[in-house]
């Protein structure tokens, strides 16, 4: 008698689910409860009575029946009442015032038509015064400008004098004629004077740049005793200067005439 063995199956475990796998189960679960916790509410709130039928409202009317008016009751006359004459109503008399307070009064309206009338007075000599000091003030103003115009104008004239004197002073610098300085008169000769002779000697000569006499010689008619003392005397003669432009310039011809006389 054969036997066969035989391998016994081996009783292995079935793999366990992965964490990935764990984690989709359950998001899934989530969102599965989720959902139907809001279709839960929904049909919790959503209306479950049907819409009720219009009602319709019938309008009721009667015929009522009114009685016939009353007719009007008679009209009574009534005869107008005698007329009683009234009594003439007395006009009411005004208070008279009293006799102090209206002099009160009229005391106090005159004290203030004068307290008015002094403060217009005062406003009138304020005024015034006021005018009198501006018009004192203008005529000060004016002799003051009056007077330094006449300053301004003698100022002016003195000025004017000045320029002239100036003026005149340099024509007269820049020409002037020669003048005489110092002149000597002649020796009488004694001949002359023993014979009684007496004369006129007339001399002409030269006035150079420095006032001095250059080549004296006797002109006309001339007395030979009186020709040597004249010609001397005339070179002892002095002169200013001629100018001319400023520049002493010399002078030409001039003469001099010697009386000789006997006294």
């Amino acid at each position: 008698m054969s036997s066969a063995l035989m391998p016994a199956p081996s009783l292995a475990l079935p793999p366990l689910p992965s964490a990935a796998w764990l984690r989709n189960v359950g998001s899934a679960a989530v969102a599965v409860g989720l959902h139907a916790l809001v279709l839960g509410l929904l049909l919790s709130q959503w209306p479950s009575d049907t819409p009720e039928p219009p009602q319709v409202r019938t309008l009721t009317t009667r015929l009522i029946s009114l009685a016939p008016p009353a007719p009007a009751p008679p009209e009574v006359v009534v005869p107008p009442a005698p007329a009683v004459p009234l009594e003439p109503v007395k006009p009411l008399e005004a208070p008279k015032p009293d006799p102090r307070i209206q002099q009160q009064k009229l005391e106090q309206a005159a004290l203030a038509r004068k307290r008015v009338e002094e403060r217009k007075r005062d406003e009138q000599r304020q005024v015034q015064q006021r005018i009198e000091q501006q018009r004192v003030e203008q005529q000060r103003r004016e002799a003051e400008a009056r007077e330094q115009q006449e300053q301004l104008r003698q100022a002016e004239q003195q000025a004017q004098a000045a320029e002239r004197a100036r003026q005149a002073e340099a024509a007269a610098a820049a020409s002037r004629q020669y003048l005489p300085i110092a002149k000597d008169a002649p020796d009488y000769p004694d001949r002359a004077l023993d014979k009684g002779i007496e004369g006129d000697c007339t001399v002409s000569y030269r006035v150079n740049p420095q006032g001095r006499v250059e080549n004296p010689q006797v002109v006309g008619d001339c007395h030979p005793l009186f020709v040597r003392p004249s010609l001397t005397a005339a070179r002892t003669f002095r002169y200013q200067p001629r100018i001319v432009d400023g520049r002493a310039v010399a002078v030409e011809g001039v003469k001099n005439t010697f009386h000789y006389r006997i006294e």
